[in-house]
Formats: C-alpha cells, sequence, structure tokens
C-alpha cells in the first residue's frame, strides 16, 4: 500500500523539490505552506509520517505547535523537522515534543528519502504484535529492539525515537556504563550534545518514575555517562 507522506514547508520551491524528491520514490505526498492548511488537512486524513518545518510563516514555532496539535491526536505519529533552526535549545524542544527525527537545511533529498524508509518501517514495526522470541528482558524491564516497544513492570512506556535509542543503548550492557560518546552515537541525531543526552535522561526517568514512582535503575557516572543499574 503507497504510504502518504504530509509535507509542511513555506517556502514554494523547496516544498515542491522535496515534494517531487519523495513521489519519485513512491510515496503520495500531501504539500501544504501553512500551519493551518496542514491542521485541516491531517484531521481530514492522517497521513502515514509528517514533515514539519519548524518556523511557518510568521509563525516562528508553528510547526512546534503543529507537532504538538498532531501528536495529541496520534501520540506514535512519525514525524520529522526539516528546518534551518538547528541550535541545540531548538533540537531538543523539538525531540522532547515527540520528534523522530530532527534534520538541517539543507539536507540531501536522498537522505531525506532514506530517512523516511527507515522511520516508516520502525512505525510499522511498533504497531505489530509483540512476538516473545524477540523481547529482551531485563529484570522488570522487557525491550523488543526490533518493534521499538518498552513495556516496565508489565505496562508500556510511551518513549520517542531517541529516547529509546538511549535506553536500548544502556540497556543492552547491564551494570557498564554507556560513555557520553556512546549515548550520542546511538541517538543517531546530526548533532547531540552532552546536555542533550542528559535531557533525554532526566525525560526517561520522569516517565518512569510516571509508572513507578521508586524507580532508580538509571544510574549516573559523573562526567562519564550513564548505566543501567543492576538488580
Amino acid at each position: 500500500m503507497t504510504k502518504t507522506i504530509a509535507l509542511v514547508e513555506d517556502e514554494p520551491d523547496q516544498r515542491e523539490n522535496c515534494a517531487d524528491a519523495l513521489r519519485g520514490h513512491g510515496y503520495r505526498v500531501e504539500a501544504y505552506g501553512d500551519r493551518t492548511a496542514a491542521l485541516a488537512g491531517i484531521e481530514r486524513s492522517l497521513p502515514d509520517l509528517t514533515i514539519l518545518d519548524v518556523i511557518l510563516g510568521d509563525e516562528i514555532n508553528g510547526g512546534f505547535d503543529l507537532c504538538r496539535e498532531l501528536l495529541a491526536r496520534s501520540p506514535d505519529h512519525p514525524v520529522i523537522f526539516l528546518t534551518t533552526r538547528v541550535d541545540e535549545i531548538s533540537q531538543v524542544s523539538g525531540l522532547t515534543l515527540g520528534a523522530w527525527d530532527y534534520l538541517a537545511k539543507p539536507v540531501s533529498l536522498r537522505v531525506l528519502a532514506e530517512k523516511v524508509a527507515t522511520l516508516l518501517r520502525l512505525a510499522e514495526g511498533r504497531a505489530a504484535p509483540l512476538e516473545a522470541e524477540r523481547v529482551v528482558e531485563v529484570g522488570e524491564l522487557t525491550l523488543d529492539d526490533d518493534r521499538m516497544q518498552v513495556n516496565w513492570q508489565g505496562r508500556p512506556l510511551d518513549l520517542t525515537l531517541t529516547e529509546f535509542r538511549i535506553l536500548a543503548a544502556l540497556v543492552r550492557r547491564p551494570g557498564r556504563v554507556a560513555t557520553y560518546e556512546e549515548l550520542m552515537e546511538s541517538a543517531q541525531q546530526g548533532v547531540v550534545s552532552r546536555n542533550t543526552v542528559n535531557t533525554h535522561i532526566l525525560h526517561l526517568r520522569k516517565k518512569f518514575k510516571s509508572l513507578d514512582g521508586s524507580f532508580d535503575r538509571i544510574g549516573n557516572e559523573y562526567a562519564l555517562g550513564y548505566r543501567w543499574v543492576e538488580e
């Protein structure tokens, strides 16, 4: 079945270039020039993935606002930010909202198409039923690396793509320190700093604690990184 991509970009030439490139890879593309039109279109028919610019016309945070509105309707929806806003605060803001990736303009259209294909495969995996043999159990945690699904004490944990990648890097080697460099590499983002890693760890801890107030499995190794604390 043909996948539908929503592309929200206020610059007409860039919008058409990206749309044409994605159509050339076999996707159906719904292109929008502003937040209002995009939201109306998405409400009519939810796409399989959405690509957002952050600045949309006079709305300097229009993409962030649209991402928030979109994920309120469909929390597992794959979102990619494609923008010139590449300062660390903006990247952390976008990923914290729940975006699956954050790309800087200009980007190779071939790379963009590969990113889209990868995230669509991940989205399909998350929607597929769990198979017991694919689940890794570490104490009270179960983690399916292929399907990006995590349970803590039998209850599902809703993570962003980057949070999942960082958690997986910790869980694969319980008890051993995952250095900042390893965690930055595991995030698979264009630019990731130690502060960005710390922010994602903070959000991970909060999400675990929302299920288990006594959660203390993510340990901090000062100036080195983090580790998954064994029981």
